[in-house]
This record gives structure tokens, sequence and C-alpha cells, in this order.
């Protein structure tokens, strides 16, 4: 029960990132809620993955994670106009 309410919880937070990423003001801003975005989703796949009982989702949130950082670094370099091999 506790952990249904959780992932519901979870799935609210993701639809207000979403709002914050289309109605954002600046880029800073929406790169801010990308990143917590991701976050997210890796909490819900970690949590879904303990209501499941099936390690698999472990390794998927753990890929999310890696990839929402690498992106993260990207979109911040980007918006500071430097290049990707700086």
């Amino acid at each position: 029960m506790i952990l249904e309410i959780g992932l519901w919880l979870i799935l609210i937070a993701c639809a207000l990132c979403l709002y914050r990423i289309a109605a954002g003001p600046t880029a800073p801003d929406r790169t801010v809620a990308i990143d917590i975005l991701g976050t997210l989703i890796v909490s819900f796949t970690c949590l879904y993955a303990v209501k499941l009982q099936q390690d698999f989702y472990v390794n998927i949130a753990i890929a999310w994670a890696m990839l929402s950082f690498i992106g993260t670094l990207a979109l911040a370099k980007y918006l500071e106009g430097r290049m990707f091999h700086e």
C-alpha cells in the first residue's frame, strides 16, 4: 500500500516536471526540470523493482541514471556556449 502511494506521488511529480519543461521561462529552468525528471524516473524504476521483486529493473535504473547524468552535463555545456570536447 505504501509502495503504491509512493509510485503515484512520483508520477505526480513527473507530471509537474513535464509542465516545468514545457512552460519554464528560461533554459536553465528546463535543464533543472529535465535533471529532476531523470532522478524521478530512476526512483520510480527502483520502487517498481521492489514491488515486483525483480532486480532487472534496478539495472535499468542504473543505466538511466548514467545517461541522465551525461545528458545533463552535455546540456549544461551547451548552455554555457562551450563545445563538447572542451
